[in-house]
């Protein structure tokens, strides 16, 4: 296994964080909107599929309890 002094080490890594690309201002914000948006979408569905088997289950005791 290779070793590497400090000093190397530190240069290496200051040199890959310098390939790190960040997402501009208007990128975050869609990602971010986006995620809200689906989030939201989710929830809705899973409410309705909530409703649909609370309903079902209700109809069901209801018949034959």
């Amino acid at each position: 296994m290779a070793t590497t002094n400090p000093l190397q080490f530190i240069q290496q890594t200051r040199g890959e964080i310098a390939k790190i690309v960040w997402p501009t201002r208007r990128e975050t914000m869609l990602t971010t909107a986006m995620v809200f948006v689906l989030a939201s979408l989710t929830a809705v569905f899973f409410f309705f599929v909530d409703w649909f088997i609370r309903s079902g289950l209700q109809l069901v005791l209801t018949y034959f309890g």
